[in-house]
């Protein structure tokens, strides 16, 4: 019988944490790697390139590969003959690993998880509670697989309940079509397909964590009509021309994952989350021989990147002497390298600006011919100005844009993925810009950050308005003072015939 001590099984779920919250799977890596040198269009060619690069630095930084650093989502399946030396509940036990974890003076994480989710919405500052799910299993070992969901990706899940005799691989397409690019691809699909409601979720979120095969069942060919599937929609999805970032291009999924289970006669319950760029989690055993140990990826799996091609056409843009007339020059799939004061803000404090300016009161900061990032970042370590800080799902904020641009003379707004249709209008309308930095790549943007302070709303944390200072920090026009968008465009010029993406 094997008996799991509290301690080792804490520093498990720490350890395991801290070492998903740095390193990628290999075989994301490789896959994405194998992306990279396929990829045609440029645009996507280098948001995938920058999210590669990311992923190396973090690694060898040890920092975490996206500011989002997650919500602990821990899978356990027991041994009914094992045994845990604990007075506590398991829960207890998890989400004191989380604690250590988020708290790590070496890798400190950025804390997401709020409580009293209807109402008060306060952060726990820790990063608890862990999402927990314990399956009594045959055998004496512990079998545990953890991971890390962001908010971009994990907003983007869908449940439906289709008759018996409706498509799962048509709705899935009708489905992705719709989701935009906020869940931050090239990714995974998890699909759950069968139980009840609650299961296909379920298993859906379990098929995200099965390695990533895709190239090698192309190379020996299906084996099963479940596996034919699996090519089938991952064909369709990458015919679409989203692409990476949703920019354009031939990648936007990796792999399709699916997971079954029996189901009542009139019902056909499928769950669809998407995983996005971040993969991040890791899959171990205790046996009570001693706390689980994680091995790095081998440095040789992350390919030579050669980024800059886009660098040295960029116009550098300086954000202390920004005017309107500047930044109607601006045209969507523009790359520009900012310098200068950039403020940053999102969900918590747009709503504070909102109602501020509703109310008639004085605003915190001067808003006016200033740019806006879409971010809330990592806590900074020595020598970091600031800690991995990439950009935030942007649509989140277009029910702001109208009251804050009509009110403040606003100019630029930055984050990732498109803006809605009503969104674009009032960015067109007030001649205003939208641009993209790179989700998925934290840490690289975090090294164009020179410095940073708090200027507003200190209370919200990482959701405070900070003025950073900055240089070269690159990005990518959206949406332009015209109301292009290369959100729109982009994949409209990459999208294939199905059969054109099976052959490819």
């Amino acid at each position: 019988m094997a008996t799991i001590s509290e301690d080792d099984l804490v520093t498990s779920i720490a350890d395991a944490l801290q070492f998903i919250s740095s390193y990628h799977p290999a075989d994301f890596i490789a896959h994405l790697a194998d992306s990279y040198r396929r990829e045609e269009s440029p645009a996507a060619r280098d948001a995938i390139g920058q999210i590669l690069l990311n992923s190396r630095m973090a690694a060898f930084g040890r920092r975490p590969i996206c500011q989002d650093t997650g919500v602990a989502n821990v899978f356990m399946r027991i041994g009914m003959g094992a045994r845990f030396a604990t007075t506590r509940s398991l829960a207890d036990l998890v989400d004191e690993g989380v604690r250590r974890a988020w708290r790590s003076e070496r890798n400190p994480l950025r804390t997401s998880m709020v409580a009293d989710p209807l109402f008060g919405r306060h952060n726990t500052g820790d990063n608890t509670p862990a999402n927990l799910h314990v399956e009594m299993v045959a055998g004496e070992d512990v079998e545990i697989h953890v991971a890390a969901k962001g908010g971009g990706s994990e907003n983007k899940a869908k449940f439906v309940c289709l008759n018996p005799s409706d498509s799962v691989a048509d709705w899935v397409l009708r489905t992705v079509e719709t989701l935009g690019a906020g869940w931050c691809p090239p990714g995974i699909l998890g699909i759950g397909v069968g139980g009840s409601a609650e299961r296909a979720m379920l298993m859906a979120k379990e098929a995200l964590f099965e390695p990533i095969d895709m190239t090698e069942l192309r190379a020996r060919a299906p084996a099963s009509k479940l596996e034919e599937m699996r090519i089938d929609i991952c064909d369709r999805v990458n015919a679409l021309g989203i692409g990476a970032q949703g920019l354009g291009g031939l990648t936007t999924v990796l792999d399709v994952k699916i997971r079954t289970f029996p189901t009542h006669a009139a019902s056909l319950p499928v769950g669809l989350i998407p995983q996005c760029a971040a993969d991040r989690h890791v899959h171990f055993r205790l046996d009570g021989s001693g706390p689980a140990t994680f091995t790095p990826p081998s440095p040789d799996l992350w390919p030579e990147v050669v980024l800059g091609a886009a660098a040295a056409s960029s116009r550098r843009v300086d954000l202390d002497r920004l005017t309107r007339d500047e930044v109607a020059t601006w045209r969507a799939g523009e790359t520009l390298l900012l310098s200068g004061r950039l403020l940053t803000g999102r969900d918590a404090a747009h709503l504070r600006l909102t109602r501020m300016l509703a109310a008639g009161e004085p605003l915190p900061v001067d808003l006016r011919d200033r740019a806006i990032y879409y971010v809330g970042p990592v806590d900074a370590v020595a020598g970091e100005a600031v800690g991995p800080a990439g950009p935030t799902t942007a649509t989140r904020m277009d029910k702001f844009l109208e009251p804050i641009l009509a009110a403040t003379g606003l100019l630029v707004m930055i984050g990732k993925a498109e803006r809605g249709p009503a969104a674009i209008e009032t960015i067109r309308r007030h001649g205003a810009a939208y641009l993209v930095a790179v989700g998925g790549a934290a840490y690289l943007v975090s090294k164009a950050i020179r410095s940073s302070r708090i200027i507003a709303f200190p209370e919200l944390g990482m959701e405070a308005i900070h003025e950073f200072a900055v240089e070269d920090m690159p990005v990518t026009v959206a949406v332009d003072p015209t109301g292009a968008s290369i959100h729109r465009d982009g994949p409209a010029r990459w999208r294939r015939t199905e059969s054109a993406a099976a052959a490819g």
